[in-house]
C-alpha cells in the first residue's frame, strides 16, 4: 500500500488517467469500425469519408500518448489501401 503522500496522489492520478485513456482508445476503435463496416458493405464513398474522420482521431491518440506512432501509421495505411481497392 502507498505510504507517502506522493504515492497516494499518484494512485489517484493514475486512476483518472486510465479512465480518460480508455475512452480515447474506445473512441479510436469506434472510428476504425465505422471504416471497416463501410468497406464490408462495399461503399467506397462512405468508407473514404469515415477514413477521413478516423485519421485525425488516430493522430490525436498518438499526440496524447495513447497509441504508438507506428501503430497509427500502420492502421491508417492498411485502411487506406483497403478503401482504395474498393471498386
Amino acid at each position: 500500500m502507498a505510504n507517502t503522500p506522493q504515492a497516494k496522489k499518484r494512485i489517484r492520478r493514475n486512476s483518472r488517467r486510465e479512465d480518460i485513456n480508455h475512452s480515447r482508445i474506445s473512441r479510436i476503435r469506434t472510428f476504425i469500425k465505422a471504416v471497416e463496416s463501410a468497406i464490408a458493405e462495399g461503399k467506397k464513398s462512405d468508407a473514404a469519408e469515415a477514413l477521413k474522420k478516423a485519421q485525425p482521431e488516430m493522430s490525436r491518440g498518438v499526440a496524447r500518448g495513447v497509441i504508438h506512432k507506428n501503430t497509427a501509421a500502420r492502421k491508417i495505411s492498411r485502411l487506406s489501401k483497403r478503401v482504395a481497392s474498393l471498386g
